[in-house]
């Protein structure tokens, strides 16, 4: 039965999108600014790290979990209503997070967290596309999709700099005075559109609790698998069927039931499942890359974890940039033209650090980040425009959910991914290169008596010579080894972009790229 409707004052969109921008950003920022902290954290709470890595874990756990279920949460408690109590709850779990005094306390204010911050993306993308006519949605989702590329990126170095100069606590009390600014803006500046009416049909329990469980375990087994070696572990691969198992029969129930809490019937839609993969995959590579870059700057080229950080800001800036560009410039072309150079630009930057070696320079890493910056806003605006456009209104909440959940599954994917790919190509190269390595090696002995000859004129005897030359070249084998591990990784990332232009056929192109007409 469908409650009173609040009034539907007209707002300047750009306030509403404000307003939303507030908590998305914040949101996405905690997924990678704890990160940094995490050594931290785990000796002020008196934990290892490995330890520690719950805290990252069971915030990407809930937060999973509630993300598909936004769609149906907004529609039986009200938009608005499901968005202040998100906001106020991550901002309360954030204050929570910070004063914790021990680790189990911190991981369950962290799914608090997760869970409340789940809401936040769908809903406010949501709502910043039902804000703004079809013509400007291009520009809406430029002004989106900043907070949504560039919080991951400032993430690092925000958390380092908090880390460093004040306590680990910061990293979350940060979240404070956003999270108020939000919370005031959408009492005040958002409304329920009247096509949203509260629904009193029956609660899919068992769709929640399968969702809850095949996705959870999913998330699970994609954080800690490298970790455990992946199946050789039991723990994983139980984890792993739970997974198969629940999502298998969550996807046939949800498709029988007659009030789902997830309407998968949305990907008949051809634009927007082809739209939802091609997202994934963007997240898969984003936060693949996005992984790989500082872990070579500071374990190869030598970079502080805060200068790490910096040297990676050159993507944020490409995006920050080049946003308001496509957003501006959408509604002229063809959106899957401009997807097509973005994935053309992206798999040419990842082609470029696949060419580094270990005498790359500041400006080497500089030019492929910041290109790359802006080939993911030739692909972030259009694609989101793109796979949105055939949606009905009052089905949006539930399509933006799904996307949402992709992009992070997809995340998650290339993190795992590429984390195994990286150590296995490191131990195969390793292999290959130690068998050229022996005494009757001339390049070799000659390596060795350099670095024996060294030691000797600084001082050390003949046998820690002898082994500490020994030490030096199997470090120079290492480091090689690393670094043809990365370049592959590299390498095979920018083939993943180039795959995915064939599915640029299968999506329609929008019907209201210039024109103000309703979606139906």
């Amino acid at each position: 039965m469908p409650s009173a409707v609040e009034p539907y004052p007209q707002v300047n969109p750009w306030i509403v999108a404000t307003a939303v921008m507030f908590a998305t950003f914040m949101e996405v920022l905690d997924t990678t600014v704890v990160n940094v902290s995490l050594p931290h954290i785990a000796g002020s709470l008196s934990a290892s790290v490995d330890e520690a890595t719950w805290v990252l874990t069971s915030y990407l756990v809930a937060n999973a979990i509630i993300l598909p279920m936004t769609g149906w949460l907004a529609n039986y408690f009200g938009r608005k209503r499901m968005l202040q109590a998100a906001v106020f709850g991550f901002t309360a779990a954030s204050f929570l997070c910070g004063m914790a005094q021990t680790l189990p306390m911190l991981i369950f204010f962290r799914i608090v967290q997760g869970a409340t911050g789940g809401a936040l993306q769908p809903l406010s993308q949501a709502v910043m596309l039902e804000a703004f006519p079809p013509q400007d949605r291009g520009k809406a989702m430029a002004f989106w999709g900043l907070g949504i590329v560039v919080a991951p990126m400032l993430g690092p170095v925000i958390g380092g700099y908090l880390t460093d100069n004040f306590s680990w606590r910061w990293v979350f009390y940060i979240n404070l005075p956003v999270g108020l600014a939000s919370i005031i803006m959408t009492r005040l500046f958002i409304f329920d559109p009247p096509y949203i009416r509260r629904q009193s049909g029956g609660i899919d329990y068992w769709g929640m609790g399968l969702l809850a469980v095949g996705v959870g375990a999913l998330q699970i087994v994609l954080d800690k698998g490298q970790e455990e070696d992946w199946f050789a572990s039991y723990w994983i691969a139980a984890l792993g069927v739970v997974a198969v198992a629940g999502i298998a029969i969550f996807i046939i129930h949800e498709i029988r039931t007659r009030d789902p809490v997830v309407h998968l019937r949305v990907f008949k839609v051809r634009t927007y499942s082809a739209g939802v993969f091609l997202m994934t995959v963007l997240g898969f590579v984003l936060y693949g890359s996005m992984l790989l870059v500082p872990i070579f700057l500071q374990t190869l080229l030598g970079y502080p974890a805060l200068d790490a950080g910096i040297a990676m800001a050159p993507r944020g800036l490409g995006s920050f940039l080049m946003m308001p560009v496509v957003g501006t410039v959408l509604g002229r072309f063809d959106p899957r033209k401009v997807l097509a150079v973005g994935l053309v630009g992206a798999a040419y930057t990842l082609y470029s650090l696949s060419r580094l070696n270990l005498n790359a320079g500041y400006w080497d890493i500089f030019w492929p980040q910041f290109i790359q910056g802006a080939s993911l806003a030739m692909l972030f605006v259009p694609l989101t425009t793109a796979t949105m456009d055939p949606i009905p209104r009052e089905e949006m909440g539930n399509a933006t959910s799904m996307f949402n959940l992709m992009r992070n599954i997809g995340g998650s994917m290339g993190i795992a991914s590429a984390t195994t790919f990286l150590f296995r190509r490191q131990q195969l190269h390793t292999h290959l290169l130690a068998v050229d390595v022996n005494p009757y090696n001339p390049q070799t002995r000659i390596f060795l008596k350099g670095v024996e000859s060294a030691m000797i004129l600084h001082g050390s005897d003949p046998h820690t010579a002898v082994s500490q030359s020994y030490g030096a070249i199997w470090g120079t084998v290492e480091r090689q080894a690393s670094m043809l591990a990365f370049v592959d990784t590299f390498l095979a990332m920018a083939v993943v972009f180039l795959l995915m232009l064939p599915l640029l056929f299968i999506m329609k192109r929008p019907k209201h790229p210039r024109g103000g007409a309703p979606m139906h």
